[in-house]
């Protein structure tokens, strides 16, 4: 186990299986009509997809550009998801 945490392939697991679940979600709506659509979790998975990139980028040792972009296309995202889920004012 230390040996798949060491060598990121824990990581790349984890992103593999990020993928995979953000295509069969949207895949299930978009066939059978029912869940949840794409703009409800979409942002929310994208964040965390984003974080992973940026850990495997920090475990990989690439340049420190790949990483800070994947933190800022992950704080977008989150960004988004919060502007969606936040109460709107009513007149």
């Amino acid at each position: 186990m230390s040996e798949l945490v060491a060598s990121g392939r824990l990581v790349d697991l984890i992103i593999a299986f990020t993928v995979l679940e953000i295509a069969g979600l949207w895949l299930f709506h978009r066939l059978t009509g029912r869940g949840l659509s794409a703009r409800r979790w979409l942002p929310n998975l994208l964040a965390g997809l984003c974080l992973m990139l940026a850990l495997r980028a920090a475990m990989a040792q690439t340049h420190w550009s790949l990483m800070v972009l994947a933190l800022a296309a992950s704080g977008l995202c989150h960004l988004a998801d919060l502007r969606d889920r936040w109460p709107r004012a009513r007149p």
